[in-house]
């Protein structure tokens, strides 16, 4: 079982940037999709982007597309979400998740919770207005 890792988080002003991190251990990172999620207070947990294994090209929700940006250092076993332009709505506690069968990030371009199987525990991220 992978186990998965998140760092980075915090309070920021709207309009400043963060970056979280992802770090997986108990697997090669290149072997497993990767997706971000975020839940926001009363909200349902919402895919913020997906990395699939085949294609490194990241999958992005609508509501951060062209602000925020997924990559991957495969010798660092960790996948970063640089999160730019912050606004008060991207509050939420933001989770990173594994994929070992490569089905979650959707051709369609949909994130796929049910296939992301290893969690780690979230971290929060909160932009004041």
């Amino acid at each position: 079982q992978a186990e998965v890792q998140e760092s980075g988080g915090g309070l920021v002003q709207a309009g400043e940037s963060l970056r979280l991190s992802c770090a997986v251990s108990g697997f090669a990172l290149s072997y497993y999709a990767i997706a971000w999620f975020r839940q926001a207070p009363g909200k349902e947990r919402e895919g913020v982007s997906c990395l699939s294994i085949n294609d490194r090209n990241p999958h992005y929700a609508d509501s951060v597309k062209d602000r925020f940006t997924t990559s991957s250092d495969d010798a660092k076993n960790t996948v970063y979400l640089q999160m730019n332009s912050l606004k008060p709505e991207d509050t939420a506690r933001y989770y990173c998740a594994a994929d070992p069968y490569n089905l979650g990030c959707s051709v369609y371009g949909s994130i796929v919770e049910a296939d992301f199987i290893d969690w780690g525990q979230g971290i929060q991220v909160t932009v004041s207005s």
